[in-house]
């Protein structure tokens, strides 16, 4: 990498949305026994990506009137049903607030930090699921979409939680959420189990401790069995959001003791028994163990060792679903459109991407592997398969990707996978409820997590083909799983490797971080500049200066081009600082809207997982008017504490799938011990012209590059698939 002087204001930065806090985040990492970075990114992730999701009507008319985030809610609604056959719960967000002082406000500010994104958006309504309907057309609707509030609780559920709450000395204000967490009946659940607090999001053992010492008195103890079950939940709850699906007993019983449980032990078995989360037994290999199916019938009478693991139940069925979906694909021949020679005749002429469409033929799972220059070769799949007669469609995680990718192809077939799961993108639904498609890329496919991926291969239809392409080395998934990850060490299909590498002195230093070297490299136009900073004030000082003066004079890029990428959320240095002092210089105002107003840089979060940016227009009595990638979108304005912040600074996860022309990541002295390669190969990696490195880490950066690979989660997928592929010769 090189290091230019610390020159100037020439140098340049980017700014990204900034997301919230989360106060989750400490407790997933800590529960899951993964770093509190990764923790952090994984419950930003899903907390500051959180939006309406979509829902269709059953009757026509109506139907064009909902929204797409009620679309997509009903449709990913509908799939679950199908995966984990049993209805959603009823649980949604609601917002709250009100002035609080001492342990309550202390309680209060813990939920509210995470409360956007932190539940499930399959429980948002609770009315039926309606039915799916086809999209009419594979274009977008131009009219406004209006981001509609979740259904809440009733008011009386409210009122009667809101009295136990004050009984209890907790935050009145938390009644909508644990009205909502609860379901009916709320307010007596929490004066029979006052620990039943942790389901709101937010909320902390000590926390729900001191609730539960206030309502039960000397019945109060730690040894409490509904203690015991309540915080094993927890636990298995923050693990998700560090990304594990599952956690093996070991560890969550260390975690148990750690929270003061007395027997571990006997509070996992209290949990399994009430059906609040369920157990597996997956065998382990060992060197030289059988190697196939056919092996292991010749080994059938010897004792393989095996882990027991406990998740929730929803993590749990998306996993064996996803896992019975790729089976299906693996094991089924692909619908043959085009004979075998007019599919080599094309493979023949299509270069680098020769490798890719010959798998493509025969198989109906193929992995692709590559940076950003590699997409080519899935733009020159699906033109192949467009001339084959297929019906070929890719999807991309973010707006921002669609439209990135689409300039590759020459006429539509690029939609996202939010729209393409709600049916307001892409081909729609045939009359079983399958895609209408033959052939599906998914982009960026490291950021799909389990219940994304159960949702999508459940949509496919029998012979389609499914082509996974992505660039292994950067961030998982924001929600739990590690989909990529898995398959490609399974080796259960095809697995394509690109030779194309990223051009430029930016892909050459990007390229040497993905095999742990960071690397000198020449930057004769300034696409690369190092800012050496001595402490955090001066990295905002800086990063301001880069965004707003040098990159635009320097480069010509300008500050609505820059995007900023920080480590996290809070701190001197994290997302809110960084937007507070770049929203001051860029477009100072009093925030009449939520704290926006018009001209502000957003990160608009339509479901968890999903960062989009966008551009404040304007406000009025319907909410808060958006420009989101050429969309107009309308956020109610008691949506938008929940659903929106400033996006002029972003972490790496919301960033993830998404480049800008220049980009500064800031690296604050206090963020030396969370740094690790993949988070660094990613920031790195959003920019196309330009990168800035606000440096306060010294020797971290190098030493995390070389020693600090993606920290281990703890999925199923890989034991789920063993069984159920046919043995190997």
């Amino acid at each position: 990498m090189s290091t230019e002087p610390p020159e100037t204001p020439e140098t340049t930065e980017n700014t990204e949305p900034g997301t919230q806090g989360a106060a989750t985040e400490d407790a997933g990492a800590e529960a899951a026994g993964a770093d509190g970075q990764e923790g952090a990114d994984a419950a930003e992730g899903a907390a500051a990506e959180t939006t309406a999701g979509d829902g269709d009507s059953a009757s026509e008319s109506s139907a064009a009137q909902l929204s797409e985030a009620e679309a997509e809610l009903a449709a990913q609604r509908v799939e679950r049903e199908r995966i984990e056959r049993r209805k959603a719960e009823k649980q949604g967000p609601v917002e709250s607030g009100t002035k609080l002082s001492g342990k309550a406000a202390d309680l209060l500010a813990a939920v509210r930090a995470v409360e956007s994104g932190a539940k499930p958006v399959a429980a948002v309504f609770s009315e039926p699921a309606p039915p799916r309907r086809p999209a009419p057309e594979p274009v977008r609707p131009p009219q406004p979409v209006t981001a509609e509030a979740p259904l809440g609780p009733a008011p009386e559920t409210v009122e009667s939680v809101r009295r136990v709450l004050a009984d209890g000395g907790a935050p009145e204000a938390l009644a909508p959420q644990a009205a909502a967490a609860l379901g009916e009946g709320a307010a007596d659940q929490l004066r029979a189990d006052p620990w039943q607090l942790l389901r709101v999001a937010g909320v902390r053992t000590e926390q729900a401790d001191g609730f539960a010492r206030a309502l039960l008195g000397a019945e109060c103890g730690p040894d409490d069995e509904r203690r015991g079950r309540a915080v094993t939940v927890w636990l298995l709850e923050q693990a998700a959001l560090a990304g594990h699906t599952a956690l093996e007993m070991p560890a969550l019983t260390a975690a148990l003791a750690q929270r003061g449980v007395p027997d571990a032990g006997t509070a996992v078995q209290n949990t399994l028994a009430e059906g609040e989360a369920l157990a597996f037994q997956d065998a382990l290999d060992e060197p030289g163990a059988p190697a196939s199916r056919g092996d292991e019938e010749a080994a059938e009478d010897e004792e393989r060792p095996v882990r027991v693991l406990v998740g929730l139940e929803r993590y749990a069925l998306a996993e064996e679903s996803l896992a019975d979906g790729l089976a299906r694909l693996i094991n089924s021949a692909p619908k043959q459109d085009g004979s075998a020679e007019d599919w080599e005749r094309a493979a023949a002429a299509a270069g680098s991407a020769a490798d890719l469409i010959r798998a493509a033929a025969t198989h109906g799972l193929v992995l692709h592997t590559g940076g950003q220059a590699s997409q080519a070769e899935p733009a020159a799949l699906l033109h192949t398969a467009h001339a084959l007669g297929l019906r070929a469609w890719a999807a991309t995680h973010s707006p921002v990707g669609r439209d990135r990718f689409s300039t590759l192809l020459d006429g539509p077939g690029v939609a996202t996978v939010a729209g393409l799961l709600s049916g307001t993108e892409g081909p729609g639904r045939d009359a079983d409820g399958a895609f209408d498609l033959d052939l599906l890329v998914l982009l960026d496919a490291p950021q799909l997590d389990v219940e994304t991926a159960a949702l999508l291969t459940e949509s496919l239809p029998d012979g389609a083909r499914l082509v996974l392409a992505g660039d292994p080395a950067v961030l998982w998934s924001a929600g739990p799983g590690r989909v990529f990850a898995d398959l490609l060490a399974a080796r259960v299909c095809p697995q394509i490797a690109s030779r194309l590498p990223d051009p430029g002195p930016l892909g050459e230093l990007v390229s040497g971080i993905g095999v742990g070297e960071l690397n000198q490299v020449e930057a004769p136009g300034k696409e690369l500049v190092i800012v050496p900073v001595r402490d955090a004030g001066e990295a905002v000082h800086r990063t301001v200066q880069l965004v707003a003066d040098s990159v635009p004079r320097a480069i010509g890029v300008p500050a609505e081009e820059t995007q900023v990428i920080t480590p996290g959320h809070g701190g001197a240095v994290g997302t809110r600082a960084l937007n507070a002092a770049l929203k001051e210089r860029l477009n100072p105002g009093p925030g009449r809207f939520g704290g926006f107003d018009p001209g502000d840089r957003v990160a608009y979060s339509p479901a968890p997982g999903r960062t989009v940016p966008g551009r404040v227009v304007k406000a009025d009595a319907e909410g808060l008017h958006l420009s989101c990638a050429g969309e107009a979108v309308v956020v109610p304005k008691e949506r938008v504490e929940q659903s929106m912040r400033h996006g002029w600074a972003l972490t790496a996860h919301q960033a993830a799938g998404a480049r800008w022309p220049a980009v500064v990541v800031v690296l604050p002295g206090d963020a030396a011990q969370t740094l690790n390669r993949p988070w660094i190969y990613t920031a790195f990696g959003r920019a196309d012209r330009h990168l800035s490195v606000v440096h306060g880490v010294e020797q971290a950066l190098p030493r995390a590059v070389a020693e600090a690979p993606a920290k281990p989660r703890t999925t199923r997928l890989a034991a789920l698939l063993r069984p159920l592929l046919p043995p190997t010769a």
